[in-house]
């Protein structure tokens, strides 16, 4: 698994097309799917005990972060992931996004 410099708690295991959070034995997780140069990001589940923590605002960061790096377009096809890039411009701004209507 390549850890994301910008986030070391999370991992990304591109095998498994996810980006990981793993705390006390939980794991929360960004599943995600390549389409050519657009990542789609798909699902982000936190378990209940890390909810409130901003877990899942840090798994949407190291996405980008990730898509940043390799010239990716970002497609937050989770309702979650658009609605805190939506919150968060200044992380949205490092990516080409294309939200779904």
């Amino acid at each position: 698994m390549d850890r994301v410099i910008d986030s070391p708690q999370v991992t990304h295991d591109p095998v498994r097309s996810r980006f990981e959070y793993r705390a006390g034995g939980s794991v929360a997780e960004l599943v995600y799917r390549m389409h050519g140069e657009r990542m789609v990001l798909l699902h982000t589940g936190v378990p209940g005990a890390m909810e409130g923590h901003g877990v899942g605002g840090q798994l949407v960061r190291a996405a980008v972060g990730y898509a940043a790096s390799q010239g990716l377009t970002v497609v937050p096809a989770c309702p979650f992931a658009r609605a805190w890039l939506d919150r968060h411009p200044d992380v949205a701004a490092l990516v080409p996004i294309d939200a779904p209507a």
